[in-house]
């Protein structure tokens, strides 16, 4: 497949989309300005996984530090987050509220996932951790508050079970509760990604601003966060006496011979967890106090002789816990410094206080009410951004008919959207498919033609 797939973007491709990036206004979210931001970024990510793959990651990364794109993306990954915070549960309490297609407000809640996903690809390299200059310590907070509600879900034994929704859910107008149900699982996906993108800054502690050390070290006490996440790996349930573990997107039952077994999501936390506990200047900067250092202390229960020979580095965290079980750390020095702090949260929601609502019902009546046409030109827009066969190339796994679930070869010839395995399957599901399928298609068809 690799050789038939989809290729990345020409040079001069990538160099425009990257251009092209800029900060929007949360009041235009979903708007024609923003969806062309939001199409920049759609592939912009999807060419960064080819590349990626491809080892070829490298034309993208110096392209977003040439422009000082960085600081950008940033803060459009805050801004979508405050309007899925905000702007998203006032929509969703809107009694006359009913939209033809919630397909429009979906792009919306996944612009942040794209983001997100777009800056774990790159942020591997350390320039472009430098080139986020002082938007380092907004994201910094980001994947803290992502990493809380990650652990404090956990905590409280709560699941997150995948909700598939198709293009039919979304042509539904009562498909505002399916949205909700999407969301929450979109929000632990995308605070997995903001946990690798947490390694990934932690990586680079020797070059990173005073402020941001001292950001995740003493504001948000990263290291005994990660302690929770090593404890309750919300990423890992039992149900039904079987163990499943989320990777790639999906649980899925692990065999009782690789239970043991270290996840990728594993390997995150140690490795960010090495990066904060054994760096020297971490070490001078970070507070042992008797709680902090009783949670470290829990670490030793985890790291076995199975686990340190799929980590071999953990072998320093192990004589570290000991040597910091029978002694007492000195007390952080105190340096006199003029502290940075984010500003991209406190300034969007300053600029927007008390205009949640009123914001609201300007996008229900300006974006997300489209007449039929438009909602036909913008389903043309869609699927040239979500390319079918871009998709394909990225899924691990085979396509599926839409009915019976076995593998399929035959696909919808008009919206290119749902598989089916035979044509009877496709007949048996078309009432369901057909709203969805005229409106990716942009043409009318007879109802009763499959």
């Amino acid at each position: 497949m690799a050789a038939t797939g989809p290729a990345p973007l020409l040079p001069a491709e990538a160099e425009a989309l990257v251009r092209a990036l800029q900060g929007t206004e949360l009041r235009d979210a979903g708007g024609q300005g923003w969806l062309r931001q939001h199409d920049c970024v759609e592939k912009l990510n999807m060419h960064a996984i080819l590349s990626a793959s491809a080892g070829q990651e490298q034309l993208l990364t110096e392209l977003l530090v040439t422009y000082t794109k960085v600081p950008v993306l940033i803060g459009e990954l805050i801004s979508v987050e405050i309007w899925k915070h905000k702007i998203f549960p006032v929509l969703c309490r809107l009694e006359d509220f009913k939209p033809r297609s919630t397909f429009p407000i979906y792009v919306v809640l996944h612009h942040e996932a794209s983001i997100i996903n777009l800056l774990e690809t790159v942020f591997f390299y350390k320039e472009i951790c430098e080139s986020a200059e002082d938007s380092i310590l907004d994201l910094i907070d980001y994947c803290h508050r992502k990493l809380t509600l990650l652990a404090g879900r956990s905590a409280n034994g709560q699941t997150v079970t995948p909700v598939e929704l198709r293009p039919e859910d979304l042509a539904s107008p009562s498909s505002m509760q399916e949205l909700q149900k999407q969301a929450e699982t979109m929000e632990f996906e995308i605070s997995l990604k903001a946990l690798s993108v947490l390694r990934f800054i932690t990586d680079q502690v020797e070059s990173l601003p005073l402020s941001a050390l001292t950001r995740m070290l003493n504001t948000h006490n990263l290291p005994c966060l990660l302690v929770e996440l090593v404890e309750h790996c919300p990423w890992s349930c039992r149900e039904a006496g079987k163990l499943k573990k989320f990777e790639n997107g999906v649980w899925h039952v692990v065999p009782p011979e690789d239970e043991v077994k270290m996840t990728k999501l594993d390997g995150q936390v140690w490795l960010a967890l090495l990066n904060l506990l054994l760096s020297p200047e971490c070490q001078r900067k970070y507070h042992f106090d008797g709680f902090n250092k009783s949670q470290l202390l829990k670490l030793r229960v985890f790291l076995t002789d199975v686990l340190v020979d799929q980590l071999p580095n953990l072998v320093e965290m192990q004589r570290f816990l000991s040597h910091l079980a029978v002694t007492e750390p000195a007390s952080p020095k105190k340096d006199l410094v003029l502290e940075q702090v984010p500003v991209i949260w406190d300034h969007i929601l300053k600029k927007n206080a008390g205009k949640w609502e009123a914001i609201a019902k300007h996008q229900v009546k300006r974006v997300f009410s489209p007449t039929e046409e438009e909602l036909k030109l913008q389903a043309c827009r869609w699927a040239q951004t979500y390319s079918l066969d871009m998709m394909e190339a990225l899924a691990p796994d085979k396509p599926r008919c839409r009915v019976c679930g076995v593998e399929a070869a035959k696909r919808c010839s008009r919206c290119r959207n749902e598989w089916y395995c035979t044509r009877a399957c496709q007949v048996q599901h078309w009432q369901k498919h057909k709203a969805a399928c005229n409106l990716m298609a942009g043409a009318p068809r007879r109802a009763d033609d499959p």
